[in-house]
């Protein structure tokens, strides 16, 4: 109605959840997005690591969001094989994903996919702006934000419906419910990205195992190498100085032999040369909270921590876009309260990222101390496993 002020969405976070709402949400005048990233607009531009993403997103935002899927599809390789095999050289698992998903999933460098993502965004997305505070008063929910640029502090009032892109440690979640202590899973994870060479034996999505130490890798695009390694540590969760030089690496990783196969040996150079570059983190997880009261939503790692043993940490903050700008857009078109938004999207998110979360805590069984590599692997093939992967991969969510 001509004079009405427009709803105002403010979207905390601009990293994969932030950016895809901000972005499926353009184009509607009524709405005022604002999108508040807390680091500069380069400052991702050589971000040192990569990722996977699974095919429930691609095929989720092909669904909802078709020309963002077609640009991150477009510069990403796919990920269409999962395998397994000891350090030694010993396969134990080779899936073809077409067996139990409908498309492939992407392999792509986080600042690619930064890149991607925020480039429609315009003037929508607000770089260095870090939030300081936030709240509800007589006026509606409202932000402070401070501006790098300026070191000014700035407030945004009005607010019909806040969005928590802001990681598992939001300060928007602690802000409205209460902040949780992480759930430890006692595993060390560190994540490196290098340049391939001449003599790369990567390709696709692989994991190598000496007992419960493992090595994760995969290429991505621009010819580089994206390696996550793990081993189990106490129930400290104490990650020491010694743990982590690359004669330690090197030692648990090498099989009874002695002999590490073509492409552990090939990974474990690698992190010895690079040892310098690599970004650390312990495996951890917690509950999944959506709806943090009226007009506050939580998404992304914000709404649901989980362990990436599956690569669905992002790949389920995709699909939590999907829903939330579908959810808008229903809303919009039958002039319903933006406030109301948050408890639609949980009541269709909550299971399936409870199930999520849950299926990857339990998929980490093989990076425990104590755990057989061999005999946990094998039982991925079966069908208790690979009936879940299918739920997993296909059972997505689609505009209603």
């Amino acid at each position: 109605m001509f004079g009405q002020r427009r709803k105002r969405v403010v979207v905390v976070g601009g990293g994969i959840a932030g950016s895809l709402i901000a972005s499926g949400l353009s184009g509607h005048e009524d709405l005022d997005v604002i999108c508040l990233e807390r680091v500069g607009a380069t400052d991702h531009m050589d971000a040192g690591t990569g990722l996977n993403i699974g095919p429930n997103a691609i095929k989720a935002l092909k669904a909802a969001m078709p020309e963002r899927a077609e640009a991150i599809v477009g510069n990403s390789l796919a990920w269409q094989r999962w395998s397994i095999a000891l350090t030694s050289g010993r396969v134990l698992m080779d899936l073809p994903l077409e067996n139990v998903a409908d498309n492939p999933g992407i392999r792509i460098r986080w600042a690619e996919l930064y890149a991607l993502l925020r480039k429609p965004l315009g003037a929508a997305i607000h770089y260095g702006a870090e939030l300081t505070s936030c709240g509800r008063d007589g006026d509606g929910l409202f932000v402070v934000y401070r501006d790098k640029s300026s070191i000014a502090e700035k407030r945004i009032d009005n607010i019909d419906l806040l969005i928590a892109g802001d990681g598992r440690y939001s300060k928007i979640r602690e802000h409205f419910v209460l902040l949780e202590e992480p759930r430890f899973l006692g595993v060390c994870l560190y994540r490196l990205l290098f340049p391939a060479g001449a003599e790369c034996p990567i390709d696709d999505y692989a994991q190598w195992f000496n007992g419960p130490n493992r090595l994760l890798a995969f290429r991505v695009p621009g010819d580089f190498v994206y390696c996550a390694g793990s081993f189990p540590i106490g129930d400290d969760g104490i990650v020491t100085e010694a743990m982590k030089t690359p004669a330690a690496l090197r030692e648990r990783y090498t099989p009874e032999s002695g002999v590490l196969c073509a492409e552990a040996e090939y990974l474990v150079d690698a992190i010895e040369r690079y040892a310098t570059r690599i970004h650390w983190a312990r495996l951890q997880d917690g509950t999944t909270r959506y709806d943090a009261g009226e007009g506050v939503l939580l998404v992304g790692d914000a709404a649901h921590p989980m362990v990436p043993t599956l690569g669905q940490g992002a790949t389920q903050a995709v699909e939590d876009a999907c829903v939330v700008v579908d959810e808008i857009r229903r809303a919009r078109a039958g002039s319903a309260s933006l406030s109301d938004v948050p408890r639609k999207v949980s009541g269709r998110r909550t299971e399936r990222a409870e199930f999520v979360v849950s299926f990857s805590r339990e998929a980490t069984d093989t990076m425990l101390a104590g755990a057989d590599p061999v005999a946990g692997t094998l039982k991925k093939l079966e069908p208790a496993f690979t009936t879940r992967l299918q739920k997993l991969y296909r059972d997505v969510p689609v505009p209603l």
